[in-house]
């Protein structure tokens, strides 16, 4: 008799679980559940102001069937590139017209819908507003009924355009509110902040962006993310998996805890005499609560000395004392910063460490590793 709790039971419920698991990466319940609210908000809404703008009844949908696709791209996946505002309404908009173009031209129906959709993705692909939901668009300009075949050229504009405009404005207000980035900005490559033809240092060791061009040539497929998007992942992947591996060390082991610091409502002429004074190049801010305001460093005061420090420092790079330090890594190395401020929850200055103390740890753990006693067992 099958052991209840043997592995293949446990493999089959396994199994069964996984089937309730989303499918894309990232993927939360409450990512998720975020997803239905916005597709509920705003379909409602659209229907509603179409509902305004046209009346009710028979002449014209109020919205057409290709929205509750657009809806799950804007609303679930808002980062794709195919969810942006111009591949929804690009996408939409242009793949109705080139479905009426095809009704208007080819007498035979089954003919026209496979020259509809044909001729919606190729438009879509020269205009890059590449989107699903624009194949559904050309179908329904071609098979939707009496009141899409009498509006004419004009069914791509309303309800279509409308339709798309519409749901994307409310996708970008629901958005905005849940705090979720749409339209979807791809975080810009390092580049290098010191004028010179050299690489920013982060490029210049690991895979460099024409590897991934590379191995995206080698799969010879076409993936779901932005290309800038792919190459921060795979970076923060090679961070992670050097984290897991020399991640013992934290930041609070390694931290200056003598930290120079300055008043908000110190002077300019102050904040230069101790960057000097001590040969730092980064200055921790604090408020009358001692807590961290920001940072400033000669640049800012060369810049802007003229006014007050509150009018010219510059966002703190923080970490908590029990993060590990080999994860500030990128901060460290991004050739804007020069230190990380530690602090504690209520943002208190614990500790400082600078590139130099970076460095410093980077040697010991290379030395470490070098003489690290040999495993007996190995041969």
């Amino acid at each position: 008799m099958p052991n209840p709790g043997g592995p293949e039971q446990r493999a089959a419920r396994s199994h069964g679980f996984r089937m309730f698991r989303p499918i894309l990466a990232g993927a939360t319940l409450r990512e998720r559940l975020i997803a239905c609210l916005g597709a509920l908000a705003g379909i409602t809404l659209t229907g509603l102001v179409c509902g305004w703008f046209f009346g009710e009844g028979p002449h014209i949908p109020l919205i057409v069937a290709p929205m509750g696709a657009s809806a799950v791209l804007i609303f679930a996946v808002p980062a794709s590139p195919l969810a942006q505002p111009w591949s929804v309404i690009g996408g939409n908009t242009i793949s109705a017209f080139m479905g009426v173009l095809a009704a208007h031209l080819i007498p035979d129906p089954v003919i026209a819908i496979g020259v509809g959709v044909s001729l919606a993705i190729a438009a879509m692909s020269l205009t890059r507003c590449l989107h699903p939901p624009g194949g559904a668009a050309a179908l329904t300009a071609l098979i939707g009924g009496p009141a899409v075949t009498s509006a004419g050229f004009l069914f791509p504009l309303f309800p279509v355009g409308l339709n798309s405009v519409i749901l994307v404005a409310l996708g970008i207000g629901f958005h905005k509110l849940s705090r979720r980035n749409y339209p979807h900005v791809a975080v810009a490559t390092p580049v290098n902040t010191h004028g010179t033809g050299d690489l920013p240092a982060p490029l210049r060791v690991g895979f460099r962006p024409e590897d991934v061009d590379a191995a995206l040539v080698a799969l010879d497929e076409t993936l779901d993310i932005d290309r800038a998007d792919l190459d921060r992942l795979l970076r923060q992947v090679e961070l992670h998996a050097l984290v897991r591996a020399r991640g013992d060390l934290t930041c609070g082991e390694v931290m200056s805890r003598d930290v120079v610091t300055i008043g908000l409502d110190g002077s300019a002429e102050r904040a230069r005499e101790l960057l000097i004074a001590h040969n730092i190049r980064t200055l921790p801010v604090i408020d009358r609560a001692g807590r961290l305001a920001g940072t400033i460093g000669l640049r800012e005061l060369t810049l802007h000395g003229g006014v007050g420090l509150a009018q010219v420092m510059s966002e703190a790079r923080t970490t908590g004392p029990d993060d590990p330090v080999i994860a500030l890594v990128n901060d460290l190395t991004d050739g804007h910063a020069h230190a990380v401020v530690v602090t504690a929850d209520d943002r208190r200055v614990l500790g400082i460490i600078t590139q130099t103390d970076l460095l410093a740890t980077l040697m010991r753990l290379l030395s470490a590793k070098a003489f690290a006693l040999p495993d007996p067992g190995s041969p």
